[in-house]
């Protein structure tokens, strides 16, 4: 069965960042092999409609195929406010707890971000799977695309 990998903006985003572009780009062909589906939010669209128009346009070159759109929810904002109150993270990382919100409630194999300070962190992802035991949610895998395009290549 393939995994299916939510990605946040970060990643998307990371095809044009100097750091981050060759995974990237890995990480988009793994995906033109099929080699996972792509799950992205409506969240995920909100934020691309404010992106420079050369991300819109890299986006739009992802066969649909390789995509399934899940969308937010009543239940996924309010599990992101949970992370805040429970101070896995700040007010203004909304959007952050967000993504994992509504990942974690549509079941995705692993959530894929660049975002190291409020996503991909130890100790956040600690506090987010805390939250989502507590409340009866699966824990979610949190990783960077660097740890996808290592497990899949071996290297």
């Amino acid at each position: 069965m393939k995994q299916r990998i939510y990605l946040d903006t970060s990643v998307i985003g990371g095809a044009f960042d100097e750091e981050f572009k060759q995974i990237t780009t890995q990480l988009f062909e793994m995906t033109d092999k099929k080699k996972f589906t792509l799950v992205i939010s409506s969240l995920t669209l909100s934020e691309l409609d404010l992106a420079p128009t050369f991300i819109k346009d890299f986006f739009n070159k992802i066969e649909r195929s390789n995509i399934e759109l899940i969308s937010a929810s009543a239940e996924s904002e309010l599990l992101a406010n949970y992370y805040i109150s429970e101070k896995v993270v700040g007010q203004t990382s909304f959007d952050d707890c967000h993504h994992i919100a509504i990942a974690t409630i549509s079941k995705v194999d692993i959530l894929v971000s660049w975002n190291f300070k409020h996503i991909v962190n130890v100790f956040r992802i600690r506090g987010y799977n805390s939250v989502n035991l507590k409340l009866g949610y699966s824990q979610i895998e949190i990783r960077s695309p660097q740890d996808i395009i290592e497990y899949e290549t071996g290297k």
